[in-house]
């Protein structure tokens, strides 16, 4: 059989709607496969969680992305819940060394030290 020639014309021979024509199935290949590839790197990156929903099942790109959103979801909400329970403790110990100061200020004024005011510093220091 004799080899076939394929007249491919140069880039400066084609228009700029031609090129585009032309490079568009491929950018749009390379995009299908970026896409791909990231849905199958969440799906492992979040192997232990999608079994412990669906064991033992064929997960569709459409079910990763969808436990993918719920995931993240759950940890945007336990780390809402964390970060609010770190404020409140927070503000319980500044609100409590604050009114430590001003109770100390208070007995400070008083000259006379007398046994209830000795005990109670001495039990703020603890």
């Amino acid at each position: 059989m004799a080899p076939s020639t394929v007249f491919m014309e140069p880039d400066n021979l084609l228009t700029p709607k031609e090129k585009n024509k032309l490079r568009k199935p491929v950018v749009e290949k390379m995009r299908r496969d970026r896409i791909n590839s990231s849905i199958e790197q969440l799906k492992l990156l979040l192997e232990k969680e999608f079994q412990r929903h669906q064991p033992n099942s064929k997960l569709e790109k459409a079910d990763i992305l969808e436990m993918t959103v719920s995931y993240l979801k759950q940890q945007s909400q336990l780390q809402m819940k964390r970060s609010f329970h770190k404020s409140s403790q927070f503000d319980f110990r500044e609100g409590y060394s604050r009114c430590l100061q001003e109770a100390f200020h208070f007995l400070s004024l008083h000259k006379v030290r007398t046994d209830t005011q000795t005990k109670l510093l001495s039990h703020f220091q603890k």
